[in-house]
């Protein structure tokens, strides 16, 4: 077979970011629900936590990393992390394994996974508007959730509730972007413009 031949069969790389988007926001709508009085913590936010807040985001982030995207495979890898994490934080005093953490180790905790977003929160600024308003969102989300652990204020974790519906529900658009885009070939929800690389 010729060499175009192999080229005009070889298969396009899926785009694993929506999958992450979809995972981490569709997770962080969920929770907020919870920080903001709206349910309880159930079993239902631990399982979205688990498996595609934290699974599906972990695997994507290996795929970015299969694509050569720094910047995505660290988001997605450490936000699964992060989900992985809060499940245990919840779940393991439950189990009488370990006690749970008292309200100033996990406002510290909070605070910094805001200090990571706002690391990654720079970079977006050579990316799109709606990358910005995820990451910056989420950078005011973990400082209201951490503050209001460290500072025993339990309404700041209910403004951070409605914030972080927010977050989530800008992630879920930016991931239906790119899923409607890959399907008609062409943009259809807006995202703000990309900023230009440096030449």
């Amino acid at each position: 077979m010729a060499q175009t031949d192999l080229a005009l069969h070889t298969p396009l790389r899926a785009n694993p970011a929506p999958l992450g988007l979809m995972g981490f926001g569709m997770t962080t709508i969920l929770l907020n629900l919870h920080n903001a009085g709206f349910v309880p913590m159930g079993s239902a936010i631990l399982a979205m936590g688990l498996l595609f807040g934290g699974i599906a985001q972990i695997i994507a982030g290996i795929l970015e990393y299969g694509a050569g995207n720094t910047f995505g495979m660290t988001a997605f890898i450490s936000y699964g992390a992060f989900w992985l994490t809060l499940v245990a934080l919840i779940a393991m005093p439950h189990t009488g394994i370990v006690p749970a953490s008292s309200p100033g180790l996990v406002g510290s905790y909070l605070l910094l996974w805001g200090l990571f977003t706002f690391v990654l929160f720079l970079g977006t600024l050579r990316a799109t508007r709606a990358h910005q308003v995820i990451f910056g969102t989420l950078v005011i989300l973990f400082v209201l959730l951490g503050l209001g652990d460290l500072l025993a204020q339990p309404g700041l974790t209910v403004i951070a509730g409605y914030e972080g519906l927010i977050c989530g529900l800008s992630a879920v658009y930016l991931a239906a972007a790119e899923i409607l885009e890959a399907q008609f070939k062409c943009p259809v929800l807006p995202v703000g413009p990309y900023t230009p690389a440096a030449a």
